[in-house]
């Protein structure tokens, strides 16, 4: 048995959660979200609780049932809190402002660039080198800080590029000179 899958989503106070078909659909004090249910599992729906369990021990049963059970615990954490994600930026020159829905990154190219948050992510820029990520899907805010990371990588010699907030980078030994 999946030691995660076994225990409950507690639900707080706000929350409800309402299951049609296959679909769950999550709403709370933060906004909604709905997510397909694979039909190898039986989902309880309780006041209080939502319990995941497997109709049969098939392997594709046992390898949802965590997994689902995880997705559903971040689908309320989400609706109830919210999720956040810090983006350092670091290098000369290097900077973020935010103008609407519209991420502006100066990470050191010849042209800044335009990044487009998607619905449901708002940013915030403290310092011009720290970027605040939110939102209550767990799953696109995750993609999104990638994708703004991936833009400029860190670079292992100087530490320049964009970062997560509590990224380590190992630093390289830069090339030493020969002597001849």
């Amino acid at each position: 048995m999946s030691r995660v899958g076994k225990l409950p989503v507690n639900v707080p106070q706000g929350v409800s959660i309402s299951m049609e078909d296959s679909l769950m659909t999550v709403k709370g004090p933060k906004g909604i979200l709905s997510r397909q249910m694979p039909s190898q599992l039986d989902i309880e729906v309780g006041p209080d609780a939502v319990h995941v369990k497997r109709k049969d021990n098939s392997r594709e049963g046992r390898s949802l049932h965590g997994l689902i059970r995880a997705l559903v615990y971040n689908m309320v954490h989400g609706v109830s809190q919210g999720f956040v994600v810090g983006l350092e930026i670091q290098g000369t020159g290097y900077r973020a402002d935010v103008q609407g829905n519209i991420l502006n990154l100066s990470l050191g190219y010849s042209h800044p660039l335009n990044f487009v948050l998607p619905d449901g992510i708002s940013a915030t820029v403290e310092r011009q080198t720290l970027v605040r990520l939110e939102g209550i899907d767990r799953e696109l805010l995750g993609e999104t800080a990638a994708r703004i990371r991936a833009l400029r990588a860190v670079e292992p010699y100087k530490g320049k590029g964009v970062r997560y907030a509590n990224e380590r980078v190992i630093r390289k030994v830069g090339k030493a000179g020969s002597k001849k």
